[in-house]
């Protein structure tokens, strides 16, 4: 009977407010996930549908290794590590963008030696200045990115912006923007073979009440 239910995973925080929100839309009854407490794995009550509540990078893991149908995770967690899943549908909330960063009034460009870049997202830097045909060093940051310039460890650094507020409060600005970021459904390859059906109707619930 187990491997009958439906499993979405969701990433933790902000981008679980909203996809909760979303499910409540749709006519799903998000009490249990309301008032999750400590738990980690949640059911609907009156649906085949269980929640599991996961780290973003392990949504992806999940879901390619079909333990769950489907994942709700960033484009960004998305971009940076990849993997075997259908990528379904843009939700549209959680929306903000990677962009490159430098020191206020800094000019990343100029002079001629390679420029050093401090990131939590190497794969996503690497690409951007591969498909730029420019040469950086890339330096992967766990914590505050936006230290590495201000302690003269990189000459700008790619991050996640929202509103830019960080930056601004620490002497960085915007240099050029990377690329657009927002919450996005995935599917397990597999689950969408053999639970075509449910899927598909989950599917469209949701793309249905999309803002």
């Amino acid at each position: 009977m187990e491997n009958k239910k439906v499993r979405i995973a969701l990433t933790k925080g902000r981008i679980e407010n909203k996809a909760v929100d979303l499910l409540e839309k749709i006519g799903y009854d998000v009490s249990e996930l309301r008032n999750k407490g400590r738990k980690l794995i949640l059911s609907i009550s009156g649906e085949d549908i269980e929640v599991v509540l996961a780290k973003a990078a392990d949504v992806i893991t999940y879901v390619e290794h079909g333990v769950c149908d489907f994942g709700i995770v960033g484009k960004d967690t998305i971009m940076e590590h990849g993997g075997k899943f259908y990528e379904i549908a843009d939700l549209g909330f959680g929306r903000c963008r990677f962009a490159l960063a430098v020191k206020e009034g800094a000019d990343f460009f100029a002079g001629y030696g390679v420029k050093t870049v401090a990131t939590k997202y190497p794969n996503v830097t690497r690409r951007h200045f591969e498909e730029m045909g420019i040469d950086v060093d890339i330096v992967k940051i766990e914590g505050s990115v936006e230290l590495a310039p201000l302690v003269g460890l990189a000459d700008g650094i790619v991050d996640i912006v929202e509103t830019g507020t960080t930056l601004k409060e620490n002497g960085l600005e915007v240099f050029h923007d990377v690329a657009p970021i927002s919450a996005r459904l995935i599917v397990n390859t597999v689950s969408l073979k053999l639970k075509q059906e449910r899927i598909l109707e989950i599917v469209d619930k949701i793309k249905e009440n999309l803002e």
